[in-house]
């Protein structure tokens, strides 16, 4: 379920609440090969299927960073800010990879909105997500986003 709030002084009220979770969101091998053709990172634990079942996890795995990328349409599920000019990604405070992302699973994140902080001309916010994989014992990332909203 998306939270829709309308500028900042609504956006500031959710400062410290659980925003949601979104809806699991599939890792295909087709999903892994394009964001390893978008970057360039065709490292056979990730493209080379037959290699990567005789490797360390069994199988393919996704890319970290395609994880993290996962994170902003997950994200956008669960919150949408309106009555605002710009929204920015200003980028992350810290971010893990506590577990591999094996292809043919599933992720979903949920999110806490850490905290809403005045800046010139907006504000910024803080969200603490985790990215947990269906089934795993361990998140697949663990992350801060910052993104900064101004008026």
């Amino acid at each position: 379920m998306t939270v829709s709030v309308h500028g900042i002084d609504e956006l500031k009220k959710w400062s410290g609440s659980v925003l949601g979770t979104s809806d699991w969101i599939d890792i295909t091998q087709d999903r892994v090969n394009g964001f390893a053709d978008a970057t360039g990172d065709h490292q056979w634990i990730h493209v080379d299927v037959e290699r990567a079942r005789q490797g360390p996890f069994g199988g393919p795995i996704a890319h970290g960073y395609l994880t993290l990328a996962l994170f902003i349409p997950l994200f956008t599920d669960l919150l949408d800010v309106e009555g605002v000019t710009t929204k920015v990604n200003y980028g992350l405070n810290k971010v893990r990879f506590p577990a591999p992302v094996p292809v043919g699973s599933r992720l979903r994140l949920t999110a806490v909105l850490a905290s809403v902080d005045d800046i010139s001309g907006g504000v910024q916010m803080t969200v603490d997500g985790t990215l947990e994989i269906e089934g795993g014992s361990k998140p697949a990332a663990v992350l801060q986003s910052v993104t900064r909203f101004y008026v």
